[in-house]
């Protein structure tokens, strides 16, 4: 006869695939990614001119670290363009005192909002039609920047015929929040698209997606597209940028950059709060394939990274409780805990930081939850930095 107890055991091996699998999947998704470090960080001898462009709004706590950061590069063609966004907090004093000192530095006071469009977009178009550099970069004020990260940058832009380049570089996560929240999200995006290699090999635009805090175009291919006023009203500007940089036939292309690029995007849980609400349900819609039943279809799935994570846990302190009886489901569920646990081990081990930090992967994924189904409720309106905006009502 068999074991009931080794019966119960297969039952429950078969019903936690879908536990041990995911990790996988995001581990064959994400394994095919290449580096700046694979080109040269050495400028080329025709070396063009790159404006980079800062649209900074109240960002005076770290305005000065990046800019140093940009200045200190090997390019040697360069201007910088700081666009201070009606910022309340002395960024654009910040900003000028360093380009009393710099005479690469130009600050640009951003003019009124215009209707339809969101600030960043707003902001960023107005370096762009001052800049004079045959490359734009675009960069956020968060962001720190190796002296190496545009050389090769540009030379990753040659070698590979793009006409947008982005990086993804180090994020920087200092505080408790910060490694429990944004560890979550980040698994999210990488699941979806992958490895930098299938963002840059896809042919479909819906697939590709752009780092925004650290975003390479040639002036023509900006140009061509409609630069920023083509995505003004769309949340997540530099997903879209790419998609329709794309659609015009133009190549666009991702890389691993966390030698040459850091970014502290949030350092609180109200910010985290705040910026992810803002981004993850308008922005990430933008990137549902199947049109609008796939953006019909988008809330649930936006539910369901971390309502899988829960669910399991669910069930033990249902057993704990007396409510559950079931002894299939409760070694299901220990299954998948433990692939979980070892998933989230893996993820903060790759980002440097202590494995032990998985064993916060419920509260992580609460938070994210707790975002997400904000997000939600809010629906196309977004709320950042002061302003309120609507975000586009119906992506193409």
């Amino acid at each position: 006869m068999t074991d009931p107890a080794l019966h119960s055991w297969r039952d429950a091996a078969l019903q936690a695939i879908p536990w041990v699998a995911a990790p996988l999947v995001v581990w064959w998704r994400t394994r095919d990614s290449r580096a700046l470090d694979d080109y040269s960080g050495v400028a080329p001898s025709d070396a063009p001119l790159i404006s980079v462009v800062i649209p900074a709004r109240d960002e005076a706590r770290n305005v000065a670290r990046c800019l140093h950061s940009v200045l200190g590069t090997t390019w040697p063609a360069l201007e910088v363009l700081v666009v201070d966004d009606h910022s309340t907090d002395g960024t654009g004093d910040i900003a000028r005192a360093i380009a009393a000192r710099d005479t690469r530095v130009r600050v640009l006071d951003n003019p009124a909002l215009p209707d339809g469009w969101m600030g960043k977009q707003w902001a960023c178009a107005t370096g762009a039609a001052a800049a004079r550099g045959d490359i734009l970069a675009f960069v956020d004020a968060d962001t720190t920047h190796a002296p190496d990260l545009l050389p090769r940058a540009v030379n990753a832009m040659r070698a590979r015929g793009a006409a947008l380049l982005s990086v993804a570089g180090r994020q920087e996560m200092e505080t408790f929040w910060e490694r429990v929240v944004q560890p979550q999200v980040f698994a999210v995006i990488a699941g979806r698209f992958g490895g930098t290699e299938r963002v840059s090999r896809s042919r479909h635009a819906v697939d590709k997606i752009a780092n925004g805090q650290c975003l390479l175009m040639t002036r023509a291919a900006y140009d061509a597209i409609g630069g920023h006023a083509a995505v003004r009203d769309a949340v997540a500007e530099d997903l879209k940028l790419a998609q329709r940089t794309h659609a015009a036939g133009l190549p666009v292309h991702l890389l691993l950059g966390e030698s040459q690029l850091a970014t502290r995007m949030y350092t609180s849980l109200r910010e985290l709060v705040g910026g992810w609400r803002k981004n993850v349900f308008a922005g990430g819609r933008e990137a549902m394939p199947l049109g609008r039943v796939g953006r019909l279809l988008f809330p649930l799935l936006l539910l369901f990274p971390a309502l899988m994570q829960l669910w399991p846990l669910a069930l033990l302190l249902a057993a704990a409780a007396g409510l559950l009886d079931d002894w299939t489901q409760v070694r299901m569920a220990t299954i998948a805990v433990a692939c979980t646990l070892l998933f989230w081990m893996a993820i903060y081990r790759r980002s440097g930081l202590s494995p032990l930090w998985a064993l916060l992967y419920p509260l992580g994924a609460g938070t994210y939850l707790t975002i997400v189904a904000q997000a939600i409720a809010r629906g196309r309106r977004v709320e950042w930095r002061g302003r309120v905006y609507l975000s586009a009502s119906d992506p193409a």
